[in-house]
């Protein structure tokens, strides 16, 4: 991270190593905040954000699950996010908005804290690895499993999550693996510590629904987008541990992550244990949208 560049926080951009909060502050002691992953690439000399408006909306969705709210609307936080990245001089970068409850009374209750806002830009290169796009990441499946409905909402980026989320990483890093698939309550294939997932079986594309208490990713929706204008058939439903040992391909999809192919699950090697030719022509097809090579005809991205 560029130490020397600017963080906005509620309305003025400061000095990087001067964005700081109370240590009495609400989100320290509770984890009270939600907040989005963006990234922005260079197109053509200019700034390219990947679906600005649908990250910001749901930063606002997020906000009303937990009884937020802030002194600026969504448009307003779309212009303060481009703005963060000119001060910062940069084209390719990740983007990181957050609302958290700040210093107020103590306790749970979060009725009398203070609510802010902060955003920060950094560039940020291949989230699993430098070769991990081109030749996939190995993965176990976790015993730490997805939030059970009526316990904490999983449409929600809520920082509270992560913590489950952190569990599962530091469980696969502890086995050697790259990364982690954790199940939902009742044993159904979920999602990674921060990425959707996608299988392949005989040319058809499954995803696991969102009763899965899976977060309902952005790039999981415009991978979907893309391998319908693709041709493929894809299929969001319920989907058991099994198929991720029988499956021709796998890959996880996120905004950090982008598209990754998974390589092996709890040492079995999926498919041949190469890139496979579904998920390579999707990867093909986001990476030529994101570096502006194929027509956006979508409006995904906010170019400036």
């Amino acid at each position: 991270m560029d130490e020397n560049g600017k963080i906005w926080m509620d309305g003025k951009f400061i000095d990087w190593k001067d964005a700081n909060i109370h240590i009495l502050s609400h989100v320290i002691h509770y984890g009270s905040s939600v907040f989005e992953g963006i990234r922005s690439y260079e197109i053509n000399g200019k700034v390219g954000v990947f679906r600005l408006k649908k990250h910001v909306k749901r930063l606002f969705e997020s906000m009303k699950i937990y009884h937020m709210n802030i002194d600026y609307s969504q448009k307003e936080i779309a212009k303060v996010i481009k703005d963060t990245i000119r001060i910062n001089n940069l084209k390719e970068s990740y983007i990181r908005p957050i609302v958290y409850r700040g210093y107020g009374t103590f306790g749970v209750d979060p009725t009398n804290s203070s609510t802010s806002i902060a955003i920060a830009v950094w560039s940020w290169g291949a989230y699993l690895g430098g070769d991990a796009v081109e030749k996939g990441v190995d993965v176990g499946v976790s015993s730490w499993v997805r939030l059970a409905p009526n316990t904490l909402p999983s449409l929600a980026k809520s920082g509270a999550n992560y913590m489950n989320a952190q569990l599962a990483k530091l469980e696969a890093k502890q086995n050697s693996f790259d990364e982690c698939i954790m199940l939902d309550h009742n044993g159904f294939v979920g999602e990674g510590s921060g990425e959707n997932i996608f299988f392949v079986h005989d040319n058809k594309l499954y995803a696991p629904s969102i009763s899965s208490s899976i977060l309902k990713g952005i790039t999981r929706d415009s991978v979907i987008k893309i391998a319908k204008d693709l041709g493929y058939e894809v299929s969001e439903e319920k989907i058991p541990r099994e198929m991720l040992y029988i499956s021709d391909e796998l890959f996880y999809t996120g905004t950090a992550a982008e598209i990754t192919p998974i390589r092996t699950v709890d040492r079995i090697t999926v498919g041949n244990g190469k890139v496979g030719s579904v998920t390579k022509s999707i990867q093909n097809e986001f990476f030529n949208i994101i570096k502006g090579k194929t027509e956006d005809k979508n409006n995904w991205l906010d170019i400036f």
